[in-house]
């Protein structure tokens, strides 16, 4: 009894869904146009805008605020990402979606029109806002249109769009910037927008959805003043305030509190923005602990290689994005050859295993990296490490969907994207500490106490030409620090990912529901029933 209803959803969702019509390639490939050139928008805004804060700051002032025109953006987007996935479920993924996309650019238009620093802040947190539905309106629809079993037939384009703002994102902002005005580094969304609008406008038919349940108002507040204080933890730790100030701890204290009143609250309302009962699922728990640290072994990476390639092998900053090709070429062939994999055969559960296994070795890798490595040698470190990523990226979104009910599929993408994120948040910020920490230790190791205070400098400040400026002895000192700082951040990314190791071994090979998928013997193909496995267990 207990089977029967946890595998079947209300009956007028399941009705709207029994009504899905099956869709030839072509359909779903005109379909994907649209959602690839909305992924750009997503990937691409933060790359772009980086490149041009430096004249943003001449012209705007407020420099003192900075630091806030990113972080405004990063905390919309991750408050709201699991508002649009529940609310894609609850009133329809088309609608929602391309909501998210007139709200995105909206905010791009405005923040492009800014007159001061605080005009800007506000419109980024506007098209923050935007931008937690891109990337969940991305996912949840191609999971409500293509069966997993054929997925892996269209994840290497997003592998590819994600290589693509990697390397082209800082490339672009630095030649909008020079040669038109940063103003264009929001502009250019416009264009983009307006073609994602009018794709997904005109081939994306989903079935309406009718439903009246009430929106959970006080989970969402809860939830979204969590995952805040998460993200300013991550933000201003070790940065603007000591770890163990008033208020990082207050921060702490806050998120914990929130966090704790969300699963209280959660248990007991009609239609939950987060369901607590899709952690009961084994292989959604484990996906989910997977992608967050996916996301801050990733993150951490991209902050930390070009640093040391700028500092102590001496690459062009210009070139920033390049810096990060090798390991964005692991990436993107890895991705489409395990996506290629799982369609012909529809088993999944090695892939996770070799994957975490490869980036675990991959950050042992480069933590051996110090002042006479060179620069192919590191790039061979960066593929190994780009291959374990791209073992795992479209992997873990697509056992996570595969993990629940079409009903449900919003809730499971956003929090797959929200786990990565936080996990990115969390990694860049507790690297970010780690290295500081030991580029000051050298620093005094080499230099003495009165030079000390060269280490506690950010090293991002130091420019290429601000260190060829310096004395050879602390020339020779900071090369070292930068060094040790790596490898310190590395061995413990490492650490960190032999938990996803682990957590890739206990997870189980559920069969994916798709057109290729073979039914279970004697039940007609019930055997992909979303919840089968969360029944089981």
């Amino acid at each position: 009894m207990s089977q029967t209803k946890a595998a079947d959803p209300a009956p007028e969702k399941k009705a709207a869904e029994e009504e899905e019509p099956a869709r030839s390639p072509r359909e779903i490939r005109l379909v994907m146009i649209g959602l690839v050139v909305t992924m750009l928008l997503a990937m691409l805004d933060n790359l772009i805008v980086g490149t041009a804060m430096p004249t943003i700051v001449r012209d705007l002032g407020g420099a003192e605020h900075l630091s806030w025109v990113v972080t405004a953006y990063i905390l919309a987007t991750a408050a709201s990402t699991p508002i649009w996935g529940k609310l894609g479920d609850l009133y329809g993924r088309k609608g929602t979606f391309l909501t998210s996309i007139v709200i995105f650019l909206a905010g791009s238009a405005l923040s492009g029109l800014s007159q001061n620093m605080n005009e800007l802040i506000g419109f980024r947190a506007l098209q923050g806002l935007g931008a937690g539905g891109l990337m969940v309106g991305v996912m949840s629809i191609m999971g409500a249109l293509v069966p997993p079993r054929d997925r892996g037939k269209y994840q290497g384009m997003f592998a590819a769009v994600m290589a693509l703002a990697t390397v082209g994102g800082p490339l672009i902002g630095g030649f909008l910037t020079d040669h038109l005005s940063w103003r264009w580094t929001f502009y250019i969304n416009l264009p983009l927008g307006v073609v994602a609008l009018a794709v997904v406008v005109v081939t994306l038919k989903l079935p309406k959805v009718h439903n009246k349940a009430r929106i959970d108002y006080v989970g969402a507040l809860l939830l979204t003043t969590g995952i805040t204080a998460l993200t300013l933890i991550t933000t201003w730790g070790g940065q603007d305030y000591a770890w163990g100030s008033k208020q990082i701890l207050g921060l702490a204290a806050l998120a914990a509190a929130t966090l704790i009143a969300f699963c209280y609250v959660e248990q007991r309302v009609q239609e939950p923005m987060l369901p607590l009962d899709l952690f009961k699922n084994l292989n959604f728990t484990l996906v989910s602990l997977i992608g967050f640290i996916v996301g801050f072994v990733m993150f951490g990476a991209t902050v930390f290689l070009p640093l040391y390639q700028q500092t102590v092998q001496g690459a062009s900053a210009t070139s920033s994005g390049l810096l990060l090709m090798p390991m964005m070429f692991g990436m993107l062939v890895i991705s489409l050859v395990v996506g290629q994999a799982v369609t012909k055969t529809g088993k999944y559960r090695i892939y996770p295993i070799i994957g975490t296994i490869v980036m675990t070795g991959g950050m042992v890798l480069l933590s051996t990296m110090g002042t006479e490595t060179s620069s192919f040698t590191s790039a061979c470190w960066m593929v190994v490490l780009g291959a374990g990523m791209g073992f795992l990226m479209q992997i873990t979104m697509l056992v996570a969907q595969n993990s629940v009910e079409l009903k449900d599929m919003g809730v499971a993408s956003s929090t797959a994207t929200l786990f990565r994120t936080i996990g990115g948040s969390f990694g860049v910020a507790l690297f970010g500490a780690l290295f500081n920490s030991r580029v000051t230790e050298t620093m005094k190791e080499r230099l003495g106490d009165a030079a000390a205070g060269g280490g506690k400098a950010d090293p991002n400040q130091v420019s290429l030409e601000t260190l060829k400026a310096m004395p050879a002895p602390v020339q020779d000192a900071y090369h070292h620090a930068v060094s040790n700082g790596i490898h310190t951040v590395f061995l413990w990314g490492a650490a960190v990912a032999v938990i996803a190791v682990a957590a890739s071994v206990f997870m189980r090979e559920v069969p994916l529901r798709g057109s290729g998928a073979p039914p279970k013997d004697g039940d007609g193909g019930k055997a992909a029933e979303p919840n089968a496995e969360a029944v089981a267990i």
